[in-house]
């Protein structure tokens, strides 16, 4: 019996493997469209029946509520656009100092747990094993609960000297008081930074074509010190302070570190550390005894070997586990809300509670660790390709 020429087509069709692949894509993507539609739909309908408006519309409203901490000027006449701001550029501070404060207690943590002294290693493990096991919401509570039973009101807060004070309303400090040098101290700093990124990739052609090392550490020191204190000096070297003075139950002037901030990154760090410490571990662990040997034959001294041999190789294992270590503190700053402290998801959760707009409430969280996600996914990315081997 001979087939048709239609069933032979449909055979081949179905023993493609780049053809079915296609079609079953096809119909996974119909699929989930379908159940998109259908969701969104429905909620719509319900949202219709209930009369609850939908848009972002509200963020144009007045907030009417205050933010106890803000980078930026902020007031309960203000939008909510603008208390979203805040409560961003508050996840953002602590999630930034979080992750730079964490590399380097872990990698500090990682190297003390390879140590060859008893009581270094020892140390380094118990901190490691006491920090894992302990969940990170209630080293939050701890340290919160710790900052307000244990620190004095601030009528006896402790001055160790004049203009700093510790309390149980946070660390305040004095600072300079605003001058237009300040501006061109800052600029100076910037561009003493790009000329050490410039002179560690001279140094390094330099050294690479003639065998001859250049001073890199100490010309970077007398850079980020001089340039700005040159900038300083020659502004007219104001030295005038806004220091913190007690009037009534709580300091005027100066600045001030909360507790609820203090809490949150302590938890965050410590926690985190913990794991990073691991990571490092066993990035070191995977480079070869044969280099350390073989540094030492030459005569590096044991803290060149580190910095020179050891870490450069290792960091290739270490980055790809670091970066999730880097989101995952990242994501666990929404436990802010916990103790307080104003991130993102506690000021999105006082908007959605006045305005009842909880999808799009939702959805501007959801939004924004997204962005934080990717970003640190995109930076450690570009850098993990950046110390990758390049095969000649």
């Amino acid at each position: 019996m001979t087939q048709s020429p239609h069933t032979s087509e449909t055979i081949s069709f179905w023993y493609d493997p780049d053809k079915r692949s296609l079609l079953y894509q096809v119909g996974a993507a119909l699929f989930f469209a379908f159940v998109a539609w259908y969701l969104i739909s429905n909620t719509m309908t319900n949202l219709e029946k209930q009369s609850i408006a939908t848009g972002f519309g509200f963020l144009n409203n007045e907030a009417a509520f205050e933010i106890g901490e803000s980078l930026i000027e902020y007031s309960a006449a203000d939008r909510y656009a603008r208390a979203l701001a805040v409560g961003f550029l508050n996840t953002l501070m602590v999630s930034f100092i979080g992750i730079i404060l964490t590399v380097i207690l872990g990698t500090f943590i990682g190297v003390a747990r390879l140590s060859k002294n008893w009581l270094i290693n020892k140390c380094a493990a118990f901190y490691i094993e006491l920090f894992q096991d302990i969940p990170v919401l209630l080293q939050l509570f701890f340290w919160y609960a710790f900052f307000y039973e244990m620190l004095p009101s601030p009528r006896q807060a402790v001055s160790p000297f004049r203009g700093l004070f510790l309390c149980n309303r946070g660390l305040i400090f004095g600072i300079p008081e605003a001058h237009p040098v300040y501006k061109y101290v800052a600029a100076a700093l910037m561009v003493a930074l790009v000329l050490i990124f410039l002179l560690k990739k001279w140094a390094q052609k330099r050294q690479y074509s003639t065998g001859k090392p250049f001073p890199v550490f100490w010309t970077s020191v007398a850079l980020l010190l001089g340039l700005p204190l040159a900038c300083w000096v020659i502004g007219g070297a104001p030295t005038e302070m806004d220091l913190p003075v007690l009037k009534g139950f709580n300091f005027k002037g100066g600045i001030s570190v909360s507790p609820e901030f203090t809490a949150l990154l302590l938890g965050l760090v410590l926690y985190t550390a913990a794991f990073v410490a691991e990571v490092v571990r066993a990035g070191i662990q995977s480079v070869s005894k044969g280099q350390t040997e073989a540094a030492m034959a030459i005569g590096l001294r044991p803290g060149q070997v580190l910095n020179l041999i050891i870490l450069p190789q290792a960091l290739r294992v270490i980055i790809p586990p670091l970066t999730s270590q880097m989101l995952n503190l990242t994501k666990n700053s929404s436990l802010a809300v916990a103790i307080g402290y104003p991130d993102f998801v506690s000021v999105a959760g006082t908007a959605i509670n006045q305005t009842g707009q909880a999808i799009e409430g939702v959805l501007l969280i959801m939004i924004v660790y997204l962005i934080f996600s990717l970003s640190t996914s995109a930076f450690m990315n570009w850098y993990n390709k950046k110390m990758a081997l390049v095969e000649r």
